[in-house]
Parts: C-alpha cells; sequence; structure tokens
C-alpha cells in the first residue's frame, strides 16, 4: 500500500445489511466473504484460474485493448441458481453513456466453472444480501468476470465514468491485483454531498452496492514498472428484480 492510498473500510459482517440500508454500501474483507459464502480459498483460487482464458472485449468505443471478459445470466431464487439461454449484455443510455443502447454479446463463462459448488454459494449467497435489502423474491443476475490490463500502458476499469448500473444490488469482487498502481475504488451518493475512496487489494474482499442510492467507479491503473504487463481481475454480479435489462 502506498501512503497516498486510503484504507479500504471494511466492516464486520454482522454490520452487511445495517450498512447498505443506511449508507448504500457494504465493504467486506476476505476472510468474512469466505465464512459468509463457505468459500475456502482453495476453491476460490481454482474459480480465479479461469480468469486466464477470459476474450477480449470487442465493444470498447474507446478503442482500446485494455479489458477482457466473459457473461453469463442466471437467475436466483433462494438457495438455487439457475443458468439460462446466453443472451447480450445491455444497458440503456441513461445508465451507461458510453456502451449503452447497444446488444454486447460477450462470450459465455466456461460450463464448468458454472458447475463449481463455490459459483453457486456465490451466486444464493450474495442473493442473500439483496433479499435483505429489497425482500425475497427471484432475481436476474449477470455475472461479469473481468480483467482489465495494461496492454495500452494504462486500463480503465469504468471507461464510462462515475456510474450507476439499473439493477437493484452490485456486488464487486476484489479477485486479484498484479504488477499495478492505481484502480482506486469510488462511492458517492447519487442524491448528496457524500463520497468514500479506497483502494481494494486483498483478494476477494466484496463491495456491496444499493444501485439506487449510490454511483461509483475505479481509477485507471498503470503498470508498476513502465513496459511490463499488470493486470487487475474483479467478478461483478448485479441484482435486478423483474427481469433482466433489455427484457
Amino acid at each position: 500500500m502506498t501512503t497516498s492510498e486510503f484504507r479500504p473500510p471494511y466492516m464486520p459482517l454482522t454490520e452487511r445489511d445495517h450498512a447498505l440500508k443506511e449508507r448504500g454500501f457494504a465493504l467486506l474483507n476476505a476472510s468474512d466473504v469466505g465464512d459468509w459464502l463457505s468459500a475456502e480459498p482453495a476453491d476460490l483460487e481454482k474459480l480465479h484460474t479461469s480468469w486466464d482464458d477470459l476474450p477480449n472485449d470487442e465493444y470498447l468505443k474507446d478503442g482500446g485493448r485494455y479489458r477482457r471478459r466473459r457473461h453469463s445470466c442466471f437467475v436466483v431464487e433462494g438457495a438455487s441458481a439457475t443458468l439460462v439461454p446466453h443472451r447480450a449484455h445491455w444497458q440503456p443510455l441513461q445508465y451507461n453513456a458510453l456502451h449503452g443502447g447497444m446488444q454486447r454479446w460477450f462470450e459465455p463463462m466456461d460450463a464448468a466453472v458454472v458447475a463449481m459448488p463455490v459459483w453457486q454459494r456465490l451466486l444464493t449467497g450474495v442473493g442473500v444480501a439483496a433479499s435483505a435489502l429489497h425482500g425475497e423474491r427471484p432475481w436476474f443476475v449477470e455475472a461479469h468476470p473481468f480483467r482489465i490490463d495494461t496492454t495500452d500502458g494504462i486500463g480503465r476499469p469504468t471507461p464510462e465514468g462515475a456510474h450507476r448500473d439499473g439493477v437493484d444490488l452490485v456486488a464487486v469482487f476484489m479477485v486479484a491485483r498484479h504488477r499495478i498502481k492505481g484502480g482506486e475504488s469510488r462511492v458517492f451518493e447519487a442524491e448528496g454531498p457524500n463520497g468514500q475512496r479506497f483502494t481494494l487489494r486483498e483478494a476477494w474482499s466484496l463491495l456491496l452496492l444499493d444501485d439506487a442510492r449510490v454511483i461509483h467507479e475505479s481509477t485507471p491503473i498503470q503498470p508498476l514498472e513502465e513496459g511490463e504487463l499488470g493486470w487487475r481481475d474483479t467478478l461483478v454480479l448485479t441484482y435486478r428484480r423483474g427481469g433482466f435489462q433489455g427484457d
């Protein structure tokens, strides 16, 4: 950690639901995430190996080559997470001025990854937080494994800038950082002056966001040493009531 970084304001797992309701976000350390989701470090590391096989994002309007990703959709009901037929990722321009209004067909997640028990526990566990915030119901979940790298000398985790996603709950797992600087997370009130900034470094720590109440962004990354390749791996899960965006 550099002296210019802000430390993540982690909170106890017992305060998760209260923090989401009162502040619009909750930040959990990796140990609490593992306890909550019954996710052993070895299982999470096995899941992480799939990030090495993410295809390029061919839809970046800034011409960049710095983002790799996959995309799959699920319906979560209680302890059940069901993969639905592959579909495009779509957002309205209201929420994504850069890439909204277009159907983006990303490669789906590998079937072997989706079948992992730890993957099912991630989806259904975060669904518990969504239901605590908005009431129990079926949740329409979009899963986005991302790798942002420094192929272009700089990588942009959120090229659209500070934004909301048009869903009910956003879960951002910090999966890994490799030889980079930057990548600060920023969370601001959608209707107010308050905000917080911090740099997530701990693998499998988790930021939960009430999408209606806060906007969020991550700052660009750069390599620690000029000319070397670095990257930032995250998993973003979005939970929406009533259906997927674009239905």
